[in-house]
């Protein structure tokens, strides 16, 4: 009997072993409304499949492939997954993405699934294809899943290299893969028994070698199934076969003669559980591929977290574990083989066995003792990590298996029926993408403007790269072309003076003036007690203190009467505070609305609303307030669509003008102001109005943007008056911004998206 020792590891010297370079690879059917799958071609939302890095096809035009770059976390290549899946869900139409690796309704004859059609550039990619088509059938060719990419960090093949008795780096790292390879290849059913997601199967693929399984109504499935895609009836080859693994000379020829005996056609279409992967120009090894991941249909993305921190352990523990065996023998491999079927077929309910040939008795004591070696990799002073998180699942579960999720999708494909329960769960997931696709996973610490440029950038097909994440600061490349872009709409098209000059706000009034825009003229000081001795020259009249130089609505104060001296001097040292300059300017009556210039376009207009609340007669301002934060599309922090409405000492002021606390209780209907700016950074409501205001306004906005020299401006102008033409007394421009964001136009409190992300990465010429 199998002795737990085998996973005995040597004790972790340092928490770099978690570190790493992770990539993922997801496919998708996309299917019509009534769950068949979609004959379309690829969709041309989604830019070139020969050269969109991020999204492509696989074997069939109707079978999506999502890519991610290496990433150093598995939490970012998660995150980025999850990205590149919402903008391919928002992006095809009324189609759906199919949740699960076992298709969906297939058309009876074969040669009605479509291949991939790349066009004559990719004759080499059709003619492999039709191979496949030939050898395996279209049908099987469609069961989908995901390939999780792994690579030591540079310092940890450094390390192992220096220990190691090789004196070539080269042939180090080949005999370190190889040795990884076997070791998961031996045990792959402990991780496959953990993660196991495709349990069911549609009775229109059952002549693809699934007669084993029983049928209720539309769903196939065995009692205990557990994944058929990695099952004798799943992706696999015609027939097993046996390689040596003793060195990378041997391994490579064993398979060099399974092309030459015609078994084959190309190392491609070895369908291993793990491939180890070169680099197309030097063969350099450049990382191991996973490919045993089924899609996971309970959640949105088809991949939990969890299963890649379990994989990656598990790479670790093949990496660093003593090997009893180094050949890997054929018996071996037949055994391993016969285990993965094993558990795919039937989970727990199964026997297995050993090198020997012999039943592993407990198999969850196996299991338990797995995982007890793997946190050795763990940091001990990150009990809440991803990993630690997820080592605590598993043996949950390992201890409780009727827990596993294969229990649940068997239940609800029966209960539902196979169509109907993975249908019901694509609809869900597509609302929820279109509700929620504005965030960039794993990369929601940028600011929002910026994440929607990386998912408009992702559709496109144009590469970026991260050069100070905490500024903003991104390169885009596509074709030869390289962009540098901070927040979003800091670029190369607007020149240094420009920006000055909207950063001024001295200048930028001065210079609208001479252009005969209508703006507020005022005073300017630089002296705090020359500006205080000013209140007699303002008093009784209403006025705008603010900074020269400021955003998001830092330092300014609206005095709308301006009768109490103490008030005045306040907000002049507010404003004070932001810069060495302020404005002091008379208010303009009317609504302020953000004027979005780009190029020789007005793209969207918007009108800010001061933070509010809407009273129903029982709840207090301050509860009112903690209702409408719950808002998915409020946060904190330029992070999320609007911010949340603060219940500090400025809202405690401004309601204290209108006889207000945080406990009164607003009548039903009735509307509270929380502050007097209409900033959204401040929780002001968003409200598009592109179309709906006159046009002689629209070109104000164009005339002011030509005046400063500039391409891209939010301008904010007061309006009396939205369907009258503009006169010289019914507007004025109170600001131009040079870095205005982007976000609020695309995903306003009320109204349409105007993607800004879209017209930027336009005029970029991407």
């Amino acid at each position: 009997m199998m002795d737990t020792s085998v996973f005995t590891l040597p004790q972790a010297t340092s928490p770099f072993q978690i570190e790493g370079l992770f990539g993922l690879e997801k496919e998708n059917l996309r299917v019509n409304p009534d769950g068949t799958l979609a004959l379309t071609p690829h969709p041309k939302a989604l830019g070139d499949k020969l050269k969109n890095p991020y999204i492509t096809v696989d074997f069939s035009e109707s079978q999506l492939e999502m890519i991610t770059p290496p990433l150093p976390s598995i939490e970012q290549a998660h995150g980025f997954l999850s990205t590149i899946h919402e903008v391919v869900s928002a992006n095809i139409g009324e189609e759906l993405l199919w949740p699960s690796s076992m298709p969906p309704i297939l058309p009876e004859a074969e040669d009605e699934v479509p291949l991939a059609n790349f066009g004559q550039a990719g004759k080499d990619f059709e003619a492999y294809r039709n191979h496949l088509s030939t050898a395996y059938g279209r049908k099987k060719q469609l069961i989908s899943g995901i390939h999780f990419n792994i690579s030591p960090t540079e310092a940890m093949l450094q390390q192992l290299f220096e220990q190691s008795d090789h004196k070539d780096r080269e042939t180090f790292e080949q005999a370190l893969y190889l040795k990884v390879m076997r070791q998961m290849m031996r045990y792959r059913w402990i991780p496959l028994m953990l993660t196991g997601n495709s349990p069911v199967a549609h009775h229109s693929f059952l002549n693809n070698g699934c007669d084993m399984l029983t049928a209720k109504g539309d769903t196939h499935t065995h009692e205990h199934s557990h994944s058929i895609r990695t099952s004798i009836c799943g992706y696999k080859n015609k027939e097993e076969f046996f390689l040596n693994y003793s060195s990378w000379k041997q391994y490579k020829s064993s398979i060099q003669a399974l092309i030459q005996q015609g078994k084959l056609k190309a190392e491609k279409e070895l369908y291993l559980p793990f491939r180890i992967k070169q680099q197309p120009k030097t063969n350099r090894i450049s990382h191991l591929e996973i490919r045993i991941l089924d899609l996971n249909p309970t959640v949105d993305m088809g991949l939990q977290l969890r299963d890649l921190a379990l994989y990656h352990l598990f790479f670790l523990w093949a990496l660093y574990s003593e090997e009893q065996n180094a050949q890997f023998t054929q018996a071996e491999q037949f055994v391993a083989y016969r285990n993965q079927y094993q558990v795919a077929c039937c989970g727990t309910h199964v026997e297995l066995w050993d090198a020997q040939e012999q039943v592993m008795a407990n198999q969850k004591e196996l299991v338990g003792a797995f995982l007890q070696a793997v946190k050795n990799f763990l940091p001990k002073d990150l009990p809440t990590s991803t990993y630690h998180q997820a080592i605590a699942y598993f043996e949950q579960l390992n201890d409780k298996p009727e827990g596993n999720i294969t229990h649940k999708i068997r239940q609800e494909a029966q209960k539902q029926g196979f169509i109907d329960y993975h249908l019901n769960l694509a609809k869900t997931y597509r609302q929820q993408a279109h509700q929620h696709g504005f965030q960039f996973k794993g990369l929601e610490e940028l600011e929002l403007s910026t994440q929607l440029m990386l998912r408009e950038a992702i559709k496109r097909g144009i590469t970026f790269e991260l050069i100070d994440p905490a500024a903003n600061f991104v390169k885009f490349t596509k074709d030869g072309k390289t962009e540098f872009v901070q927040q979003a709409t800091k670029t190369s098209l607007d020149t240094y003076s420009g920006v000055l000059m909207m950063e001024n706000k001295v200048v930028t009034k001065k210079v609208l003036h001479q252009a005969g825009v209508q703006v507020p003229l005022g005073a300017d000081f630089d002296d705090p007690k020359r500006a205080k001795q000013a209140f007699a020259r303002f008093a009784n009249q209403p006025i705008v203190i603010k900074p020269k130089s400021t955003n998001f609505g830092l330092g300014i104060s609206i005095l709308k009467e301006n009768n109490e001296e103490a008030l005045f001097l306040e907000a002049i040292e507010a404003a004070f505070n932001e810069d060495d300059t302020i404005l002091i300017e008379p208010f303009i009556a009317g609504r302020e609305f953000r004027i979005f210039v780009i190029g020789e376009e007005v793209v969207g207009i918007l009108h800010r609303v001061p933070a509010n609340v809407v009273g129903d007669g029982n709840s207090t301002i301050a509860t009112l307030v903690e209702k409408k934060n719950l808002d998915p599309l409020r946060g904190v922090g330029y992070r999320t669509p609007l911010e949340k409405i603060r219940l500090g000492a400025p809202e405690k002021l401004f309601l204290a003008t209108q006889g207000l606390t945080f406990e009164d209780v607003p009548k039903a209907g009735e509307v509270v102001f929380i502050r007097e700016n209409s900033n959204i950074s401040t929780g002001g409501d968003s409200i598009d109005f592109t179309d709906d205001i006159h046009p002689s306004y629209k070109q104000i906005a164009l005339d002011a943007a030509k005046a400063m020299g500039v391409k891209i401006t939010g301008l904010d102008m007061m309006i009396q008056e939205i369907d009258q033409p503009a006169t010289a007394q019914n507007y004025s421009v109170i600001e131009m911004n040079f870095n205005p964001a982007i976000h609020i136009h695309c995903h306003p409190y009320k109204g349409k998206n105007r993607h800004l992300d879209a017209k930027m990465m336009d005029i970029l010429g991407f």
